[in-house]
């Protein structure tokens, strides 16, 4: 008893703790508060919403810098060529409906493509430039052209002969260059042959559209004989005049656009009016007659192209760039 004495007189003895703040450390924590989501609805669904818009706003930014880049890639590449054909389409399909037929914009889009693979967007700008003035040159009076039987079909909707048929020089063109036949001596070569295609072609569609809306006169070129207006191989001094103009001013957006040089320019006008020439003389010659049937204008405008390219202008594109002022 004396032992369990002695031990609670020895415990009473021991100092307190005493802590230097009112409360233990352990309760002075900060206090948390809960906000109840439905106490505010309102606060809580405007929160999620801007956290959705800024996260959808996100996403489209990426997307339109991805495809800036993907527009802009250089070489371009087969993927931005078919990306940047088919925005352009979706964009302009009021102004491909108004000019081509289903089937033509269908082959208008594979040259598209050809032509943003091989030779990138001023290449391309081009191609639509002719378009539009292609265009714009089909429908100058076409009431007038529809009632003397000399309008094309379908209110000038081209269809893909036409399409083929006027791209398949540059077609060609392009898938030489996208294969690099020939090496770097010839890239220069095909991207000329490229610019001269379409130069030649503008310049017989302007030539025969405006001659056959505002040519007083039209002489067979084979014999000079007065023939009415739209007969095969005829050319006009309007139709004419109007074709070298068109041929001048495609050649020379080439030239700004950094495809081709003032020297080559000349020569793709050179080019497009030695075709034409040789087209109208195989059009009074051959086209409508017993037997050629199947020789229309669109396979007589590139037959009679490559042969003035090979024969004629090859060499004197070689010889040009031997120039010390070319240099």
């Amino acid at each position: 008893m004396a032992t369990q004495m002695s031990s609670m007189m020895s415990l009473a003895t021991i100092p307190s703790l005493k802590f230097p703040h009112s409360k233990p450390p352990f309760l002075n924590f900060p206090k948390l508060h809960f906000v109840n989501s439905n106490s505010n609805p309102r606060v809580s669904k405007l929160g999620i919403g801007s956290v959705r818009a800024q996260a959808s706003s996100n996403i489209g930014m990426g997307f339109v810098e991805q495809a800036i880049k993907l527009v802009q890639a250089s070489p371009p590449t087969w993927q931005s060529a078919i990306f940047s054909n088919t925005f352009i389409f979706l964009v302009g399909s009021p102004l491909l409906v108004s000019g081509l037929s289903l089937s033509g914009i269908a082959a208008a889009f594979l040259l598209g493509s050809l032509t943003w693979r091989a030779f990138g967007p001023s290449a391309y700008l081009l191609v639509a430039a002719y378009f539009l003035l292609g265009t714009a040159a089909t429908k100058v009076k076409m009431a007038e052209k529809e009632a003397q039987g000399v309008a094309e079909k379908g209110k000038g909707r081209r269809g893909p002969g036409s399409v083929i048929g006027s791209g398949a020089a540059g077609c060609i063109c392009a898938l030489l260059s996208i294969f690099g036949v020939g090496g770097s001596a010839f890239s220069r070569l095909w991207e000329l042959g490229f610019v001269a295609s379409f130069c030649t072609k503008l310049s017989d569609t302007v030539s025969s559209e405006i001659g056959k809306a505002y040519g007083r006169t039209t002489y067979l070129v084979t014999t000079l004989k007065v023939v009415p207006r739209g007969t095969e191989g005829a050319v006009s001094l309007e139709g004419t005049f109007a074709g070298i103009l068109a041929a001048m001013l495609l050649a020379a957006s080439g030239s700004l656009l950094g495809q081709i040089s003032t020297l080559e320019a000349v020569i793709c006008v050179l080019a497009a009016q030695i075709a034409n020439f040789g087209e109208s003389l195989i059009g009074a010659s051959l086209q409508d007659k017993e037997g050629y049937g199947w020789l229309n204008n669109d396979i007589v405008n590139q037959r009679w192209y490559f042969r003035t390219w090979q024969n004629l202008l090859r060499p004197l594109v070689l010889w040009v760039e031997h120039l010390p002022l070319y240099q």
